[in-house]
Parts: C-alpha cells; structure tokens; sequence
C-alpha cells in the first residue's frame, strides 16, 4: 500500500532561510498600523486629561506600542511637557509612564 506523507514532503525541502521568510511575512501581516490624531482630537483629549486630573477621575487610555494596541486604565498624575509623556497611576498604585505621541485615544471611566 502507497502511503502519501502529504505536507511533510514538502517541508523537508524547504530551506530554514524561506521557513523564516514565511514566519517574517505571518508576523508582518498581523501588525497593525496606528491612527493620526488631527488637531480636534488633540483638542480635545488635552481638555479631557486636565479635568480628569483636576477632578482625580479615572480614565481609559488605548495606546499603540509595538505594533498593537493595549488598553490603561488609572489617574493622570502628571504631564510631563519636556519628555511629553503622562504619569498614570493604575489601580494597583503602579505608576506608568505613556507617551503623548503613543496615545490613541481616552475616554472616562
């Protein structure tokens, strides 16, 4: 009886450099790209964060690192101009540091 190895036939000749290549091409297909903020957007997320900082509400922060989108939930509590970065306190006391350029989009919590 003839028994067909079906795809691992193949494999066996694929060199590791195109086995790579394909990993590569797989890795590059899931990445995502980040969106522009216009300048209402910009606005408007600067007037959120500073009442949200004057009233110590908490908000949700998406950002983009690493070619995905992570979603942060805590306080503002700090802006720092120079580095232009925000300080958020997490629920668990931690402090974050996020990148104003980062930054998707906030909203209240």
């Amino acid at each position: 009886m003839l028994r067909d190895r079906e795809s691992i036939k193949w494999t066996a000749m694929m060199l590791p450099e195109h086995v790579k290549a394909l990993r590569q091409f797989d890795w590059d297909q899931e990445k995502k790209v980040k969106p522009e903020l216009d300048e209402q957007q910009l606005v408007l997320m600067e007037d959120t964060i500073g009442e949200a900082m004057e009233h110590n509400l908490d908000l949700c922060f998406t950002y983009f690192e690493r070619g995905d989108f992570h979603l942060l939930i805590g306080k503002v509590h700090a802006v720092v101009q120079h580095k232009k970065e925000l300080r958020i306190v997490d629920f668990h006391g931690d402090v974050i540091r996020l990148q104003l350029m980062d930054l998707v989009r906030e909203c209240r919590r």
